[in-house]
């Protein structure tokens, strides 16, 4: 029987008739999964990421990053010091933002940049931004990053909570993207916090989440 990755509640199924696509939605936390089994396999899931169109001079781009710095950890810039961008993707746009405010930064990417330099590091800071989606062991990832938070540290995620109609997910633009296959609730986020130590500071406009080792 099915359960919930985050919680290990009771989930029930939602059926994409149109696509063959089966999602199960946690009935206490909220939380969304693909089935496993209708994952897209690697070699698909690195030719969707080559498609994106990410580098300095897409604006739109930029400006998304900048509001997700000022929305999420800027108040607490004077703190950090040092940070991981996990999930850098294959321009590290958002690590060269965080270098000009200062701060030392390292990338890691499962793809574009794979050397796991974060292995015997601690940060102030831990970002994953537009990755946490694409994961089918979300809480096993962040159990991995919590590891390598200093304290009083920070990590700040940024992806799309779901709609809590089945109808409206499974016509929300944002699950239509073969690789998103993970989708958290502010709820789903503070289970997770709790069992590895952390706190849920805040969520905003409904796809950022910070979270403090406190």
């Amino acid at each position: 029987m099915k359960s919930c990755k985050i919680c290990s509640s009771f989930v029930k199924k939602i059926e994409d008739k149109e696509k063959l696509l089966d999602y199960y939605r946690c009935s206490s936390c909220g939380f969304i999964s693909l089935d496993d089994n209708h994952r897209v396999d690697t070699k698909r899931e690195k030719y969707q990421y080559d498609q994106h169109n990410n580098s300095l001079e897409n604006k739109g781009y930029v400006a998304m990053f900048e509001e997700f710095i000022e929305l999420s950890f800027a108040p607490y810039l004077e703190d950090i010091k040092t940070a991981l961008d996990f999930g850098s993707g294959p321009t590290p746009v958002f690590s060269e933002l965080l270098k000009r405010r200062g701060l030392e930064v390292d990338i890691y990417d499962i793809f574009y940049a794979p050397q796991k330099v974060y292995e015997t590091k601690n940060y102030d800071l831990i970002t994953s931004t537009e990755v946490f989606e694409h994961l089918s062991k979300p809480f096993e990832v962040f159990e991995l990053l919590s590891q390598h938070l200093n304290p009083n540290g920070y990590i700040a995620i940024m992806t799309k909570f779901p709609p809590a109609d089945d109808n409206e997910f499974l016509n929300w633009w944002y699950r239509r993207d073969p690789t998103h296959i993970s989708f958290f609730t502010p709820k789903s986020f503070e289970i997770m916090a709790k069992k590895v130590g952390l706190k849920l500071i805040k969520t905003i406009n409904n796809n950022i989440a910070l979270f403090q080792r406190v």
